[in-house]
């Protein structure tokens, strides 16, 4: 057992176990949860360009058919987009209720198509030609907000999105029902620190990754007899509203496997199984927020699209534009917003991809000024050398 690597480990327990003392925030108070698709999703295949007879043309194999067709096809939402059916069902009372909103041509200039870098960039928030500070946007955010939101990543390590800020809480929510430490090591720990400074926040940290542990094992039991769920993001959807609903108002989690390079599926398949797990988990997460869900918003990202058309395999590869989702109990929803142009191959970037015409700082950008009344000064803190873009979301 190492002493550094237990340090490091235990960095972030104290900070959680304390957030609610030291973030001391009204119980109606914005909370903020940023989604980050790892992998770029087909966009094209949640958000159905159903008006384009190009969208068909392109996708032989995996397109998903029109509303009103006799096979399984998407929910109509305007004139222009459907709604894939694999999420209708998780995703049609919340669009009903203008809890749910989709924004298309969504992105990052970015062009290298390299999920890294573009992970990355994204995370950074920060202008193409600016490699000077290195810090994630939720970490400036998080500043700017001056203490009264209590941030906490549900990801294995502190994401690229919040550092270089304070002190960050994260749970690795891949180690649902397991123990972060057995009984041996937590009492080796407990007297590896014993009569020193790190004593009490050493005690308090592990005694929360117990509890903490200890009640994803529970749920996870009833649900699954023990076993973790593939569809982990559904079962623990509801645990992660409570820690929001209760300590938090800033929070991080990625979920991965969008890289559908090889049969992707139409409506049924690899893609469609993966919205629909998806869905149900944001669906989950905003019944369990109860009357808190009024004060929240969660946005939904991914580093990129797929191209339009499908490839040789069945499947996409790395594109460009993405649609990103807004969800929340207050927010102006019902609706697909900012800037779009027609589904055509004249319109596509490169004759392969969906151009960016909202820019993901900008969009965000006028999401936190909503949130939180943040001034140009402090959002250009947040997203230099960007103008935040209201599209009257929040």
């Amino acid at each position: 057992m190492n002493r550094r690597h237990f340090l490091t480990t235990l960095a972030a327990l104290p900070a959680a176990g304390l957030a609610g003392r030291l973030f001391a925030a009204p119980a109606s108070s914005p909370r903020f949860l940023l989604v980050f698709l790892r992998g770029g999703y087909d966009c094209a295949n949640l958000l159905v360009p159903y008006a384009s007879d190009f969208y068909y043309e392109s996708r032989p194999s995996i397109a998903i058919a029109r509303p009103d067709s006799a096979a399984a096809g998407a929910l109509r939402l305007d004139a222009d987009w459907a709604l894939a059916p694999a999420v209708r069902e998780a995703l049609e009372p919340l669009y009903a209720k203008k809890q749910l909103a989709f924004v298309p041509f969504a992105g990052t200039p970015n062009l290298s198509r390299s999920h890294f870098e573009t992970q990355d960039d994204i995370e950074h928030g920060l202008p193409e030609n600016d490699h000077a500070d290195r810090s994630g946007f939720l970490a400036r955010l998080s500043g700017a907000l001056n203490g009264s939101a209590a941030p906490i990543a549900f990801t294995q390590s502190l994401p690229l999105s919040f550092q270089g800020g304070g002190d960050v809480p994260n749970i690795s929510l891949a180690r649902v029902g397991k123990a972060a430490f057995d009984a041996r090591q937590t009492a080796i720990l407990a007297d590896m620190y014993k009569d020193t400074a790190l004593a009490q926040p050493v005690a308090e940290g592990l005694a929360l990754r117990q509890q903490v542990a200890g009640e994803f094992a529970d749920e996870m039991m009833k649900a699954s007899r023990g076993a973790v769920n593939a569809y982990g993001f559904t079962q623990q959807a509801p645990r992660i509203a409570q820690m929001m609903r209760d300590k938090y108002r800033l929070g991080f989690i990625d979920v991965g496997g969008w890289d559908t390079h090889v049969g992707e599926g139409g409506a049924q398949g690899a893609l469609a199984n993966n919205l629909g797990n998806l869905s149900r988990g944001l669906a989950a997460y905003a019944k369990a927020m109860e009357d808190d869900w009024k004060d929240t918003t969660v946005v939904v990202v991914s580093e990129f699209g797929r191209t339009f058309r499908e490839n040789g395999n069945k499947g996409t590869d790395h594109g460009h534009g993405s649609v990103y989702w807004v969800l929340g109990g207050g927010i102006n929803g019902g609706r697909v917003a900012g800037e779009q142009v027609r589904v055509t191959q004249e319109n596509l970037l490169q004759n392969r991809d969906f151009p960016v015409l909202n820019d993901y700082r900008s969009l965000l950008g006028g999401v936190f000024a909503r949130l939180w009344g943040l001034n140009s000064t402090q959002l250009a803190k947040v997203f230099p050398q960007t103008r935040a873009e209201d599209l009257h979301l929040v």
